[in-house]
């Protein structure tokens, strides 16, 4: 696990939830793999009840397998559940950006240029997990403008399926486009463009492709569900 240093007034369950999500985004906690309470706490320094309390959360959002006697397991990834998530985060940005539209300010507009800038030389460098960060501040900042940082936070947890395999297809999916749609809808939001800011939205969380899909499961074939219960099922 890669382990950052804990905020400022971040409680030890919140501490242990991001850390857990963080890694499993970043693939450090791969689909399948162990997860182990006791490890967990000492590996965070703090006690094992808000990990505990971390690892039933994301339990609830389905990303976090547990066998009661055998312990916890990292959820391999379901692309139905993918899909559902893809889904609630198209249906509420798509609303967010509309009012974007009607709300943004200057200096609005100037902090997502600065980020869209930095994206584009995360993505000429290669620098894969940072342009993923920027992708999510991105899509923050466009909450944060409209007032919704709560909504933000709520889908947060169902978007942790989505996420990972965003950050997969960095890897795996040749020609993406990401900076390029974040440089459309900012200009849609800049023109003050409501149904051209919609359309860029669409498009942006419209998934990924059968093509796409073939070349992440090419990359990382035990790390999906249908793929993994095959071959457990051939070694038995």
């Amino acid at each position: 696990m890669q382990i950052t240093a804990r905020y400022a007034k971040e409680t030890a369950r919140e501490y242990a939830l991001r850390m857990l999500r963080e890694n499993i985004i970043s693939m450090e906690l791969k689909p399948g793999s162990p997860v182990s309470v006791y490890e967990l706490s000492e590996e965070l320094g703090i006690s094992r009840t808000p990990v505990r309390e971390a690892l039933l959360e994301l339990n609830r959002a389905r990303i976090i397998e547990v066998y009661p006697q055998r312990g916890s397991i990292i959820a391999y990834i379901d692309t139905d559940m993918v899909e559902e998530a893809r889904f609630l985060r198209a249906v509420l940005e798509v609303a967010i950006v509309k009012l974007a539209c009607d709300i943004v300010r200057p200096e609005d507009i100037v902090e997502l240029e600065m980020n869209v800038k930095m994206q584009e030389v995360c993505a000429e460098s290669h620098m894969h997990s940072k342009l993923l960060q920027l992708d999510n501040e991105f899509h923050f900042k466009l909450y944060k403008m409209c007032k919704k940082e709560d909504i933000f936070m709520i889908k947060d947890m169902m978007s942790i399926h989505f996420d990972r395999v965003r950050n997969m297809s960095l890897n795996a999916v040749k020609d993406l486009k990401i900076v390029n749609d974040h440089k459309t809808i900012l200009e849609a939001i800049r023109n003050k463009d409501k149904e051209a800011a919609k359309k860029c939205m669409e498009k942006h969380l419209s998934g990924y492709s059968v093509d796409d899909e073939s070349q992440m499961r090419e990359l990382y074939p035990e790390y999906f569900k249908d793929n993994a219960k095959r071959l457990s099922e051939t070694k038995q």
